[in-house]
Order: structure tokens, then sequence, then C-alpha cells
């Protein structure tokens, strides 16, 4: 299908001067983007609406890519994948093609001007979250502008893997004020997986005040003198104030995560705040982690040094250790036979979660056996 000769002149003519394209499909309007000014144009159809559209992408596709059959199909398959790299990306804003648009958010070249005309030709959650994953777009204008429309849009979203996405954009440096960290915690209180993003984004920084553990005080001359012991250095890090925080919110996520996805999210965030200290990645039984710690009390000599110096805290030590070599890994053999969600799902994982959180407690001078006993309680209620 060809397309009327007014709307070819103003296909040509909206290329020749705008930065970006869109199309309406439902009014079956083409608009363009020049700076701030927007211009447009209504579509007057020669035949059927779908077949219509398709040639104006097609007569786009001819003047900007040279392609005359349209997005190039092969390229859709690099699209989200941030493989559409080069110089010209503003050339793919000027197609009124969705999958083109997505091949620009996730280009690992986007700029802040780019992304504001990416943002103005398709302004979805999706598209505001890829965005801010460029260093660049964080540091321009546009970033604070993603980030509050993320954080209005927030309350409507469904999957826990875009809320705990969106916290943890959102939480980069410079993108929302303390006010707005604020509700958002607050807001974490009834949604956790807000919690598992400040997890990931603030492991240290948490706006939730706890005390250090009791031991501290008396072994924080010790710990010190170890400083080139990353053991040592780590383990203080988890007895003092912003430790222990991190501690409190993994341990009330880790035993209620509403599904799989959370579930998984606060195990990687566990490993992730350890990561230092993990010995060997992917390993899926619990028995295997205490093997291998098994071989670091005989083999390791910073971990031999640290008892030796401090033999009070070796219980504290090895629940540290443990807690390093965490990660979805371990949720897969019993994720691998259900998919069981809410308190069923929670039932099922308990032989792995019970014992981390029970390693928690232990770092928070808390008696473990306790986590237990709750656990059970709360089951016959």
């Amino acid at each position: 299908m060809e397309l009327s000769s007014e709307d070819a002149l103003r296909v040509n003519v909206l290329v020749a001067n705008a930065q970006a394209i869109r199309i309406d499909e439902n009014s079956m309007t083409v608009y363009g983007l020049n700076g701030e000014q927007e211009m447009r144009f209504p579509l007057n159809p020669t035949g059927r609406s779908d077949q219509y559209l398709q040639a104006v992408r097609n007569t786009l596709s001819a003047a900007v890519l040279d392609s005359p059959g349209g997005y190039p199909v092969f390229l859709r398959r690099w699209t989200r994948m941030g493989q559409i790299d080069n110089d010209q990306l503003d050339r793919l804003l000027k197609l009124g093609e969705p999958e083109a648009v997505m091949a620009v958010v996730c280009s690992r070249n986007l700029s802040s001007e780019l992304a504001r005309r990416a943002w103005w030709c398709a302004p979805y959650a999706e598209h505001a979250r890829r965005m801010l994953e460029s260093p660049q777009v964080v540091a321009g204008e546009m970033g604070k502008v993603l980030a509050d429309y993320l954080i209005e849009h927030l309350p409507f979203e469904t999957e826990p893997r875009d809320m705990l996405s969106t916290v943890r954009l959102v939480l980069q440096p410079g993108l929302i004020d303390e006010q707005q960290k604020q509700k958002l915690w607050e807001s974490g209180a009834r949604q956790k997986t807000y919690r598992i993003g400040f997890l990931e984004a603030l492991p240290n920084d948490l706006p939730a005040s706890h005390a250090p553990n009791s031991k501290l005080e008396a072994c924080t001359p010790r710990l010190m003198a170890l400083a080139e012991n990353p053991y040592a250095q780590q383990l203080f890090g988890l007895l003092d104030a912003p430790g222990q925080a991190f501690l409190a919110v993994a341990q009330d996520v880790l035993l209620h995560p509403a599904d799989q996805e959370v579930a998984s999210a606060i195990f990687n965030a566990l490993g992730r705040r350890l990561c230092a200290l993990c010995r060997r990645a992917g390993l899926r039984e619990l028995g295997e982690i205490d093997a291998l710690l098994k071989r670091l009390w005989q083999e390791d000599q910073a971990v031999q040094h640290l008892l030796a110096e401090l033999p009070e805290l070796e219980a504290e030590l090895q629940a540290m250790l443990r807690l390093a070599h965490v990660s979805e890994h371990l949720l897969n053999p019993i994720f691998g036979q259900t998919d069981a969600v809410g308190t069923l799902m929670q039932e099922k994982i308990e032989p792995v979660t019970l014992p981390l959180a029970q390693d928690i407690a232990t770092l928070q001078g808390a008696d473990p056996e306790q986590v237990g006993r709750r656990k059970r309680r709360g089951r016959r209620r």
C-alpha cells in the first residue's frame, strides 16, 4: 500500500525537521518532536488502518535508515539485550517503531538528551527503569524526571521484580529527596519487596536506627587492630549499628517472602552484602556451604588469626560466612519442584530459610532457637 501524496509529503517533511517521531494508532496521528516543540498531523488512510500504518513506518524507515522494508527484523532480537550500540541511536527514534525505542533505552550509549526524546516517544515504566540503569541518564536532567514517575507509578505495579527494581533504581544518589525516601521506606512495612530494594541499594545506610551488637564494644579494639583481615572488617560492619539494621530487615523479609521472586531476591541481597568473603558461588545446599566453611577453618590463615584473637566471636564468624555464600541457587532445588506462593511456599523453603534466620539471630546477639519457636507459633495462629 502506498501513502496518499499529502501524507507522503508530510512524513518526509517531518523526518527532515523532527528529532523524534511517534504514532498514535488510535487517533491515526503522527507526532514529531523538535527541541521542546511538538508537531503533529492526522493521517488520511487510503485502505485498512493497520496496513496504512505499516506503510507509514516503511516510509519512515526508508527515509531514516534506507531500509524500505521497515525496522530490520533481525535487530529486534538484540533490542532488549542492549546490543544496539552505535553513534546513530537518534535515528532510531524517528521510526515510530516501539521496538526501536526499546533499542535506544537499552543502549549502553544512552545520553540524557536521547533519554528525553525516548521518554517523549514512549513514557512507560519499563522504559524508565531501563534508562535509569545508565549512569549518564542518572546524572542528567532526566534522572529525576524518570525517578519521580516511577515513584508515582509504584503503587500500581503488580510484579515483585518490577517493584524491587524500581526501588533499587530510584535510590541511586541524587534522584529522590529524603522525604520521598522516608515515605518509600514506610511503605515497605506493608510491601516487603520494597525493603529488598533498600537492602540492595543502601545496605549500609538504611533509614532505620538500630543499636550495635552488645559484644561490639568489648571487641572493637581487637577488631580494629586486625585492619588487614577481611573477615574482621566485615564482621565489625555487621555487628555495628548499620549492619544490625540490615540484618533486622533481612530477617523480616527472609521469614515472610510473598512469592518465589521475593524469596530469590532476599537470598541474593544477603549474599551480595558479603560477596567479598564468598569463596565459591552457586552452592545449592547448606551442607555444601558447611563443608566449605569446615575447610576454611582448617586452611584459611585469616580465619585462624581472627579466631585466635577473638575466640568469643566464633559463632558470629561462622554465621557471617554462611550468609556470604547464600544466593538464589539454594532455592532452585525446591522451586524446581513447586510453584507454590504465600504461606505454603514459606513452609516448603523453611529448611533453608530457618537456619539462615538463626544465623542472623546469632549475629544480632539473640537466641537462635527463638526464631524457630516464633515461626511455629505463627503457623499455629
